[in-house]
């Protein structure tokens, strides 16, 4: 596992990504120039995809999600719009790849969805006293960390870390914890067998995700601290 980590790492700090981020010519700020650098690469792919759409119609299910949660507490019918993002999710990584849509803003709408249908989840979670508080400020604050350091990443002239296997079982696990909580807020034949199922995936993907941010974190720590060394 921390093998993996470190191969990851290591991609991060001597790809060739990170070569050409380290070598600029003329005035201005290395790191300036690699913020505008991506934001160009993202404004001049194409935005109007069929996978695009699919994000973005998972984007609009976010805050619909949130209010049958907390609203009229329509746990199943949240837990239909939970189905159709998971299979869109699926579909759209299929399509971009038959239709050779591959853009950069797709890439980063799915993660950002992913993001927020957990943030969403647990908010509502925690209002509604299905989980301790303690747990979501967790796996948030894991979250906003990470998203603080992208740009520092940026500016030293460094890609994103490649999501490896463990970010994947976590987020793997709580998709699945999230829904098997939702039909256990209801009695119904089974859910005493399904209830333990439930907070057992929510501990495995918790704990997980919290693990999979420190191992990013490092590699964060290791791109920053290596860029500084050859400066």
């Amino acid at each position: 596992m921390v093998q993996d980590a470190e191969r990851t790492t290591e991609n991060t700090t001597s790809g060739p990504r990170a070569e050409a981020g380290q070598d600029h010519s003329g005035p201005g700020d290395p790191g300036l120039d690699r913020i505008r650098e991506v934001a160009r690469d993202v404004w001049a792919d194409p935005w109007w995809t069929l996978p695009n759409l699919l994000s973005v119609i998972r984007l609009a299910g976010v805050p619909v999600f949130l209010w049958l949660l907390l609203g009229p507490q329509a746990d199943l019918l949240a837990l239909l719009v939970l189905v159709i993002s998971g299979a869109t999710d699926w579909l759209d990584g299929k399509l971009a790849r038959w239709l050779n849509q591959y853009s950069r803003i797709g890439e980063l709408l799915d993660p950002a969805a992913d993001r927020l249908y957990i943030v969403a989840t647990l908010i509502a979670f925690v209002l509604r006293d299905v989980i301790p508080w303690w747990v979501a400020v967790a796996l948030v604050g894991r979250d906003v960390v990470l998203t603080l350091c992208l740009p520092v990443l940026r500016w030293h002239g460094y890609e994103p870390p490649e999501v490896h296997y463990l970010g994947k079982a976590a987020t793997f696990c709580l998709m699945y914890a999230f829904p098997l909580l939702l039909l256990v807020q209801d009695d119904f034949t089974g859910s005493d067998v399904v209830r333990p199922i439930a907070y057992a995936f929510t501990a495995w993907g918790g704990a997980l995700y919290l693990w999979a941010g420190i191992l990013y974190f490092g590699q964060v720590l290791a791109a920053v601290r290596g860029a500084r060394a050859r400066a």
